[in-house]
């Protein structure tokens, strides 16, 4: 699953395959800050995005959901408080 950090977020986006079909789906988590390195702070839980789209490859799917995530921190779908 790959990660990355965005600010003072990071986010894990990944494609997941359709067991119902030969598509693949977007799926993202987003990390907000904590006072604890060792401990994530989930600020968006992982969810299925781009949910009305089924795509052909993993990597399609990657890269929605990555660009959705940065769509949902910048225009602030999160709600982190330092944990």
């Amino acid at each position: 699953m790959p990660t990355e950090q965005i600010g003072d977020y990071e986010i894990e986006y990944s494609g997941m395959h359709l067991a119902e079909s030969e598509g693949w789906t977007a799926w993202v988590e987003i990390y907000g800050p904590s006072r604890n390195p060792m401990h994530r702070q989930p600020v968006v839980p992982s969810q299925r995005v781009a949910v009305e789209t089924s795509f052909s490859t993993q990597q399609e799917a990657e890269q929605a959901a990555r660009r959705i995530a940065i769509d949902m921190l910048e225009q602030g779908h999160h709600r982190a408080s330092p944990g």
